[in-house]
């Protein structure tokens, strides 16, 4: 399965236990489709690794962390007053909320290579 809002940056430890990180932000047209694509990815590995999802260092195969913000923008509008030297401000409408998605997964080596093989990621 393709992803088409998560892209994953891996790394790998000394022993080879890697960690994928991804982060999408996204205005609330496209948020079920994010919000798809991590139930995708988790419903995978608990499906795939069941019983597994506990940090490595406590004896785990895999884990994640999940956060999210959702911040609402205003543009300004700046204008410089030649008169006087000072810059002007003047707040526009705020524009829809952008909700921002982070999903860390973090595991041995044989679980990250199966993911990796299951969303088609490089």
């Amino acid at each position: 399965m393709p992803l088409n809002y998560l892209d994953f940056d891996y790394s790998e430890d000394a022993d080879g236990n890697g960690t994928l990180d991804a982060m999408a932000s996204v205005l609330p047209a496209q948020l079920p489709a994010l919000q798809s694509e991590i139930a995708a990815v988790l419903a995978w590995a608990h499906a795939h690794w069941p019983g597994a999802c506990t940090p490595l260092e406590d004896g785990g195969t895999w884990h994640y962390d999940l956060h999210g913000v959702q911040e609402v923008q205003s543009p300004l509008t700046l204008s410089f007053d030649e008169a006087t030297g000072q810059l002007h401000t003047t707040t526009g409408s705020a524009a829809p909320p952008r909700t921002t998605l982070t999903l860390t997964l973090s595991g041995s080596s044989d679980f990250c290579t199966a993911l990796r093989e299951a969303f088609e990621m490089e």
